[in-house]
């Protein structure tokens, strides 16, 4: 089993990375704001509807047209992931390895729910680099969790 890279002084708690300290503030933004608008708009989906139709009707907006069609099912389940996915970086806040594996599958999962819910041909190549950009990151960071 590897030692973690960080000296550890018994009775000293391991001292965070500053790369995955910024990993991890990120990640809360992200995963937080996600959280919440996904809830938010599950919650008040015929409300939210009517709202973006009618900004629909005045603005440009690419992709609301994806969204309007997307059903309250999968905004849930996309707050639930995001939910996960926080969690995960909580656990890998605290140095916690199980963390990586959390925040790992609900990224995966985020990236094939719009596949399921939203009969899409396949992942958004952004979200794959994006995600998988965060995963690698996290990942170059597990030597120093337990």
């Amino acid at each position: 089993m590897e030692e973690p890279i960080l000296p550890t002084v018994p009775g000293e708690k391991p001292k965070r990375p500053s790369l995955l300290t910024i990993l991890c503030n990120l990640s809360f933004i992200g995963s937080g704001m996600n959280f919440f608008s996904s809830i938010v708009i599950a919650s008040f989906y015929g409300s939210f509807t009517e709202i973006a139709k009618t900004l629909a009707e005045k603005y440009t907006l690419p992709g609301i047209d994806i969204i309007l069609e997307s059903p309250p099912a999968f905004f849930f389940t996309s707050g639930l992931l995001y939910a996960a996915s926080f969690l995960g970086v909580m656990l890998m806040w605290n140095l916690r390895k199980i963390g990586f594996h959390v925040y790992t599958i609900a990224q995966i999962l985020l990236i094939l729910a719009p596949m399921y819910f939203l009969k899409l041909p396949g992942p958004s190549l952004f979200d794959i680099i994006f995600s998988g950009m965060f995963v690698i990151l996290y990942g170059v960071n597990l030597k120093n969790m337990h």
